[in-house]
């Protein structure tokens, strides 16, 4: 009865902390994230360290893009002409990213959003970690990057 009792009290707990993601905190999708990590369904985890491509969102009352881009030594980054159509979706109390290209169409829920921080899971329940990136400058050249 005990241990009944303590999972419950965890159950709830754990329920009630996930994020409430409101509309005003899908302007923190737009910039640049690079994945630290991916969580799969069975609770294993892999790490990323150096990542040759970051994420970039710009997103725009509810719909945008979303770009793979390579970060480059001057702080600039290469990109392609390749991107991802996004629509944001409020449904059931959660939130998605809708994706469409010319090939495909496929979702993801968005799980958390702060300013530093992005969790989003697929429809394989795989959840994608992502941190804050930014311009890279190792030339140390003194020149501002944007």
């Amino acid at each position: 009865m005990k241990n009944s009792f303590m999972i419950l009290v965890l159950s709830l707990l754990f329920v009630s902390c996930k994020q409430e993601i409101k509309p005003a905190d899908i302007a923190k999708l737009n910039g640049y994230w690079e994945i630290t990590k991916v969580v799969f369904d069975k609770g294993e985890e892999k790490d990323y360290g150096m990542n040759e491509t970051f994420d970039f969102f710009e997103i725009k009352k509810n719909k945008g893009i979303r770009k793979k881009v390579m970060p480059q030594f001057d702080g600039t980054f290469l990109t392609s002409d390749s991107f991802e159509n996004v629509s944001v979706r409020f449904a059931d109390g959660k939130t998605f990213l809708d994706y469409k290209t010319n090939y495909a169409k496929w979702s993801e829920e968005l799980i958390s959003i702060s300013d530093e921080e992005l969790v989003v899971k697929n429809q394989e329940n795989k959840e994608y970690h992502y941190k804050k990136a930014g311009p890279i400058n190792l030339l140390d050249d003194g020149k501002k990057v944007k």
